[in-house]
């Protein structure tokens, strides 16, 4: 099916439907006029009879004598008959218009009058269409013009058309009295037709339309009359014209603009502000490139009031005359279908096609904090734009995973900044329907993997910001199915991934698992798991079947290649397992993953000294080369696996069978420990203390168990083990896990490492810090330098310039 132009879509909206019913009224009073003069000329022949028609007869041939005198008259005149030569089918290929007499002066006045007249009709008929054309190609973006302002009304006829008009009406009198009275009943127009009368008290804005449309009938006049030379100076023309119809913006328009919008929320000021906000926002751009503005600024204070007028006050004059709705069920939505949203179109789709244009421009987080908050009350009115919405949600993904400033506190203003765009976000998720959530959704998703990319100790704060945030989103009201659909699509992603590298023989093939991407991306997941799904609520999350897969896909990435250059990587995956055992209380058996480092040449042979620096753990997934079979790398191996091994254990320190989890990992690292396969005394220290809080807490819980030995019983023994279940339930629910042995142990090792790190972040800032101003200062050296040459080599020449002068 072929495209519908634009002029069409424009005239069926605003002419359509008037010309529709003015052509029904003309075929009604056509079809009773008919009726009539029929009914009458009936009348007349029953009373003639056949004197009538000889009567009749008679006037038909005086009529015809009449013709044949015009046309031989014409004839003796020199004017041939347009449509001697013309065969019927070259008449309608060429339309139904009336062909040009070549000798219109040779005619009498009264013929050259009537053929004035209708060339006249004919270039007024193109001219009208030029302008509807040039109107078209004026609106290509947003048709703004249109609100609050009356439509173009037909033009009068004038001069000899209305005596014309009379003169029929008069005849029409004489000859048809009943008719005549119907028509003045009925149709006074028509029968009051005179000349427009011009007021002298029109509106200025009227005025400026007019000049407007006189001054694009000109240069496109201009432009197709003539030689090349004169369309180029209709274009110089038609340019100065635009300069001179932009209206420069002044602090007084400013001030006026804001207590109409503040005081009186006008939709005249509203469509004012909106247009030289749009200007504002193309201040910058070439005039060639871009189209002409009403506006233009000049100054840049009020180029910044401005800039503050649009982003504060429009939103609030949208929210006065179309205030959002929310229904019993808590969704939220606007009055699309009122006779205002439709007049407020234009100017919703004008205003966030400029902040869409603005927001890549914005640098300072003041203002772009600015920009996002009008945004995130803007969002319900483009829910109905889809295109723009994508738009806006796609550049503000983009300020959300990549916004970055410089400074000492680059951190804090980068978080608050990314916050405020992913509450943007947000806002789209609540307002949305499962279309849009899905698209939300999936754009943070993505956003958030490509930031993943980079990671280090810059990095990691704003990745794990994202990874809350963006985890926080799959708990809103009518996110349950959207987030089950996505989730699945996406692990699902990473377990075929995790296939492909298993059955791909290649030695390039696992890099496609070991990188940050996958690692960051089942950290997030087992962070939504974590959040939605955790033990204590009362109905179970539908992303509760979603824990099995990513715990599978998890462990086979841990164990795909188990070398010690990957350790770092493990450890990270293990934590993400951590998480999601103790929120959801899944028991899942990271022993042996853990004991696999334990057992490996890494921590049983004698390391090699190295005066390197600690490895950063956090940030690491793949050990340097430089740093293995070091005394530096196995500590901090032993560390981390002491850390994972108690939070594994702290997990279910209090649960009812923590004696029996416990037991196994006991044993094995008494082992260890006995046979002395540790070349680091430090290594068995640290697990010989963790191994004496673990038992100190299994003999706790043994106690505690002891005292319901008369209602738990194991299972298969007394038949039903209904009570002893319940009796478990609350097992030591009362009781903190910092005040247990374990759980203190653990609490005392956190702050430890927090202390730590914190120690390394101040560390590193510091040398960034130093690093940066010694950059500073070796660029000024070096600009010192080269002034200071410049000055030798002038001294040089004026050296030898005075030595010729002294040999002269």
């Amino acid at each position: 099916m072929a495209r519908i132009a634009k002029s069409t879509r424009k005239f069926e909206k605003v002419h359509l439907g008037r010309a529709l019913e003015k052509r029904k009224e003309a075929a009604k009073a056509k079809q009773l006029y008919l009726a009539r003069d029929k009914k009458s000329k009936k009348k007349r022949r029953e009373e003639l009879d056949g004197e009538g028609r000889e009567v009749d007869q008679d006037a038909e041939a005086e009529a015809e004598k009449k013709k044949e005198k015009e046309r031989l008259r014409a004839k003796r005149h020199g004017v041939p008959e347009v449509f001697d030569e013309m065969s019927v089918e070259k008449f309608f290929e060429g339309g139904f218009e009336v062909p040009e007499h070549k000798d219109l002066k040779k005619l009498p006045k009264k013929k050259a009058k009537q053929a004035a007249v209708v060339e006249g009709k004919s270039k007024a008929a193109e001219e009208e269409d030029e302008d509807e054309d040039e109107e078209i190609d004026d609106a290509e973006d947003i048709e703004i013009d249109d609100i609050s302002e009356d439509e173009e009304q037909d033009g009068e006829p004038a001069g000899d058309e209305i005596l014309d008009h009379k003169a029929a009406i008069a005849a029409l009198a004489e000859k048809d009295p009943e008719f005549f009275k119907y028509l003045k009943e009925n149709d006074k127009e028509l029968l009051d037709f005179t000349e427009p009368i011009i007021s002298d008290d029109s509106d200025d804005s009227d005025d400026g339309e007019t000049k407007k449309k006189s001054k694009k009938k000109k240069s496109r006049k201009a432009r197709k009359g003539g030689d090349d030379s004169d369309s180029e100076a209709g274009d110089e023309d038609d340019e100065d014209a635009v300069d001179d119809k932009a209206e420069e913006i002044t602090k007084s328009h400013v001030a006026k603009w804001t207590k109409a919008l503040v005081e009186e929320h006008s939709l005249n000021a509203l469509k004012k502000v909106v247009l030289a906000f749009r200007a504002a926002v193309h201040v910058n751009e070439n005039r060639n490139e871009s189209h002409s503005f009403k506006y233009t600024i000049n100054n840049p204070q009020v180029y910044n009031d401005l800039m503050l007028l649009g982003l504060k006050h429009i939103p609030a004059v949208l929210l006065h005359h179309l205030p959002i709705k929310e229904s019993a069920s808590g969704k939220i939505r606007v009055p699309t279908d009122s006779k205002k949203f439709a007049t407020l179109t234009p100017l919703i789709k004008s205003h966030i096609s400029s902040l869409l244009t603005l927001l890549p421009t914005l640098t300072d987080p003041a203002t772009l904090k600015m920009h996002l908050n009008s945004c995130v009350i803007l969002i319900p009115y483009v829910m109905p734009f889809r295109k723009l919405l994508k738009a806006l949600l796609k550049a503000v993904v983009d300020i959300w995973s990549t916004f970055s400033t410089a400074g000492a506190s680059a951190s804090d203003i980068d978080e608050s900044v990314r916050i405020t765009a992913f509450l943007v976000v947000r806002r789209a998720m609540q307002v949305g329907d499962e279309a849009i959530k899905e698209t939300c959704l999936k754009a943070l998703y993505s956003g958030f993997v490509k930031a993943a990319r980079n990671t280090n100790v810059h990095t990691l704060k704003s990745i794990n910001l994202m990874k809350n945030s963006a985890a926080e989103t799959l708990g809103l009201l009518g996110m349950e199915k959207v987030a089950y659909v996505v989730g699945f699509g996406y692990i699902r992603q990473l377990a075929v991934h995790l296939r492909n590298s298993i059955t791909n023989n290649s030695k390039e093939s696992y890099k496609t698992v070991y990188n940050w991407q996958y690692v960051h991306s089942l950290d997030f997941w087992s962070r939504v798991l974590s959040t939605h799904c955790a033990a204590p609520s009362a109905a179970p999350s539908v992303l509760q079947p979603l824990i099995y897969p990513l715990v599978q896909v998890t462990l086979g990435a841990a164990r795909l290649i188990p070398t010690a250059t990957y350790f770092p990587l493990r450890f990270h995956l293990v934590r993400s397992l951590i998480r999601i055992s103790s929120a959801t209380d899944t028991y899942i058996p990271l022993a042996p993953l853990l004991f696999e480092v334990l057992s490996s040449t890494e921590l049983r042979k004698k390391p090699k000294p190295a005066s390197i620096r600690p490895l950063d753990w956090a940030t690491t997934i793949r050990c340097p080369k430089g740093y293995l079979r070091t005394r530096v790398y196995q500590d901090g191996a032993a560390e981390q696996l002491v850390e994972l091994l108690g939070e594994f254990l702290g997990a279910w320190a209090k649960s009812v069978a923590f004696p029996e989890l416990a037991t196994p990992v006991i044993v094995g690292v008494k082992r260890w420990i006995k046979r002395g396969e540790s070349g680091n005394s430090k290594v068995s220290s640290w697990l010989g203390v963790l191994i004496q809080k673990v038992e100190a807490n299994s003999s706790l819980v043994v106690l505690e168990r002891n005292k319901l030995a008369g209602e738990v019983a194991p299972a298969g023994i007394e038949g039903d083990n209904s009570k002893s279940v319940l009796a478990t339930v609350g097992f030591l629910a009362d009781r903190d896990l910092e005040k247990m042995p374990l759980g203190a142990y653990l609490l005392a090792q956190r702050k430890i490492r927090e202390e730590k790190r914190r120690l390394l972040e101040e560390a590193m800032r510091d040398e960034g810090e130093r690093r940066r101003k010694d950059r500073k200062g070796s660029e000024e050296s070096s600009e010192s330098e080269g002034e200071m040459d410049l000055d030798d080599d002038e001294e040089e020449e004026d050296e030898e310039e005075a030595g010729g002068d002294e040999s002269d």
